[in-house]
C-alpha cells in the first residue's frame, strides 16, 4: 500500500510544488526557477511512474520514462537551476549546454536500450531492479551516476554554501533556514537508495517524500521574508 501511496503523494507534491516555481518564474523571471521547475516536473514524472508501477506493475514505456526522469535527470536539472545562482552566468550558460547535450543523448540511449523483461516483474519492490539492471544496455547505465553526482553536488552543495553565507552575515534568517532544508531534502533520496539497496522496502519511495517534502518547505521558507528583528539582536550579542 505505502508503495503505492508514497510515489502518488511524492507526485502530486512535486507538481504542485513546481507550479509554485513556475508562478514566481513567471513573475520575476531568472534561469535558476525555470530549471527548478523543469526538476520538480521530472521529480513529479519518476513519482507518477512508481506509482503506476505499484498499482498497474510495470511496462516498458513506464519503464523508460521512469529510468530518464527519476534515475537520469532530475537530479542534475535541479542542481543546474542553483549554478544559476551561484556560477558567473558565462560558465553557467557553458554547463548548461552540456547538460542540454547529454540530456538529448540520455534520451535517445534510454528509448532505444534493450530491457530485460524479466527484471521489471517484482513482487517485493526494494528498487534493486530500478538502478539500471533492468536495461542492458550499459551506455545507458553509466550514464545515471554523472547526473546524479553533478545534480547532487550542486544541490547540496549549493544550498549549504548559500545558507553558511547567510548565517556568517547574520541576514535573511529565512534563507538560512531555508537552504538548510533544500540541502537535507536534496539529500533524503540518496539515503533512501542507500537502504533500498540494503533489502529495506518501501526505503527509497520513503526517502523521496521526505526530500520533495523538504524541498517544498524549504523554497519556501527561504522565498518567504520573516522578522529579522531578533536575529539582528543574537548575532549582536
Amino acid at each position: 500500500m505505502l508503495n503505492t501511496l508514497l510515489p502518488l503523494l511524492s507526485s502530486i507534491i512535486s507538481f504542485v510544488f513546481a507550479f509554485f516555481v513556475l508562478k514566481r518564474y513567471l513573475a520575476r523571471k531568472g534561469a535558476h526557477l525555470l530549471l527548478w521547475g523543469i526538476g520538480t516536473i521530472f521529480y513529479g514524472i519518476g513519482g507518477f511512474c512508481e506509482f503506476y508501477y505499484g498499482a498497474f506493475d510495470w511496462n516498458p514505456f513506464i519503464f523508460r520514462l521512469w529510468y530518464l526522469f527519476g534515475a537520469v535527470l532530475v537530479a542534475a536539472w535541479l542542481g543546474q537551476g542553483t549554478v544559476y545562482l551561484l556560477v558567473r552566468r558565462k560558465w553557467a550558460n557553458v554547463l548548461m549546454a552540456v547538460l542540454v547535450v547529454g540530456s538529448l543523448y540520455a534520451v535517445f540511449k534510454v528509448f532505444t536500450a534493450q530491457l530485460d523483461p524479466s527484471l521489471m516483474i517484482s513482487s517485493g519492490h526494494t528498487g534493486r531492479e530500478l538502478s539500471g539492471h533492468a536495461i542492458t544496455s550499459s551506455g545507458v547505465r553509466v550514464l545515471t551516476p554523472f547526473f546524479n553526482l553533478y545534480g547532487v553536488v550542486m544541490l547540496v552543495g549549493g544550498a549549504a554554501y548559500s545558507a553558511w553565507i547567510f548565517w556568517r552575515k547574520r541576514i535573511l534568517l529565512h534563507r538560512t533556514i531555508g537552504n538548510i532544508l533544500i540541502a537535507v531534502g536534496a539529500i533524503m533520496p540518496a539515503f533512501g537508495g542507500l537502504f533500498s539497496r540494503l533489502q529495506l522496502p518501501g526505503a527509497l519511495y520513503l526517502g523521496e517524500f521526505l526530500g520533495i517534502i523538504l524541498l517544498f518547505i524549504g523554497f519556501l521558507r527561504a522565498t518567504t521574508p520573516m522578522g529579522e528583528t531578533m536575529f539582528a539582536v543574537e548575532s549582536a550579542t
